[in-house]
């Protein structure tokens, strides 16, 4: 538009229905004649405005960020909880996976003695009755259990049921002071008897005061009269120290024993015992021994260590 008086003229006009207008808005408040007019416009533009401001404005951003902070510190906090519940799940996974291989090695080793056995879960430990070493178990004479029935492992013997309840029965620990239990050396059927010292080695007395033993032997419950309370063939644990001979008629031997006292949770209570002795069938497989590197040395054909000639060149001062 060229400068001149005309336009001129229509600036100064617009300027004052400008200000005209903004007085009678601010003059007519809430029922301002304008207002109207205002809203339609705001609906019209609005939307456009924004995606404007939003586009151009960082500090518009910013502003709705901290205006949003609320909700995406609840979201935050959801995430949070979701990740310890699915940590929680892993964990638990991890415990299920676990005592599913106990279960296994459990019937594994019922299934190599042909125990007929009850699984139970170990529910608490204490003293309980005046014994020191003792689990409770969540199986009772509902299911089956007796007392006088032995109790093993995916590893060995845990003990003997002592007494029972409907739902739930009292087992004493092989690592009790005051269980003593019959025991046979493999190979050599060697007889003795094993007693619990605590969270020692077992002690075990030989009745055969010359049987040749060293550590690394292994032994196993020989059983009792119409297997009660032990059935025969379960494996009790390996030598780990034996004392001298002294010449007496028995000779003392300590035992480490295959189950882990202090960490029992799936157990097996043996309803039935097998119709014949497994004897050493229940052990588990040794280890295959490493091979030993040995090194040859080839002798020089005098006999003499080889290495460089001495003489008198070797002797100081000679040339």
């Amino acid at each position: 538009m060229r400068d001149t008086r005309e336009s001129r003229l229509l600036l100064v006009l617009l300027v004052a229905i400008a200000f005209a207008l903004i007085t009678v808005d601010i003059r007519g408040g809430e029922e301002s004649p304008v207002d109207g007019a205002r809203r339609a416009a705001a609906t019209v533009f609005g939307p456009v405005e924004n995606s404007v401001a939003s586009a151009v404005n960082p500090v518009g951003n910013a502003i709705a960020a901290v205006r949003d902070s609320g909700d995406r510190h609840n979201r935050v906090a959801q995430l949070e909880r979701e990740n310890a519940a699915l940590k929680a799940k892993l964990g638990s996974d991890d415990r299920n996976r676990s005592r599913v291989r106990e279960l296994d090695n459990l019937l594994k080793k019922a299934g190599a003695g042909q125990y007929g056995i009850k699984a139970a879960e170990v529910i608490a430990i204490g003293a309980a009755q005046g014994f020191s070493w003792t689990v409770t178990i969540d199986a009772g004479s509902n299911d089956g259990i007796k007392r006088d029935m032995t109790v093993i492992n995916g590893d060995g013997l845990v003990g003997r049921v002592t007494t029972v309840g409907p739902s739930t029965a009292t087992v004493l620990l092989a690592s009790d002071p005051d269980f003593t239990v019959g025991t046979r050396m493999e190979r050599s059927d060697e007889l003795g008897f094993a007693t619990g010292q605590g969270d020692r080695p077992l002690s075990v007395q030989l009745l055969n005061g010359k049987a040749k033993v060293k550590p690394g032997d292994r032994l196993v419950t020989f059983g009792s009269r119409a297997d009660k309370p032990f059935v025969p063939g379960v494996p009790v644990g390996e030598v780990i120290r034996v004392d001298p001979s002294t010449g007496n008629l028995t000779r003392n031997i300590f035992v480490r024993p295959y189950v882990g006292f202090s960490k029992l949770d799936i157990v097996g209570v043996v309803v039935q015992a097998p119709r014949t002795d497994p004897r050493d069938t229940v052990l588990p497989p040794k280890p295959t021994p490493e091979p030993t590197v040995t090194v040859t040395v080839t002798p020089s054909p005098t006999g003499a260590p080889s290495g460089p000639p001495s003489g008198p060149a070797d002797e100081p001062g000679v040339e």
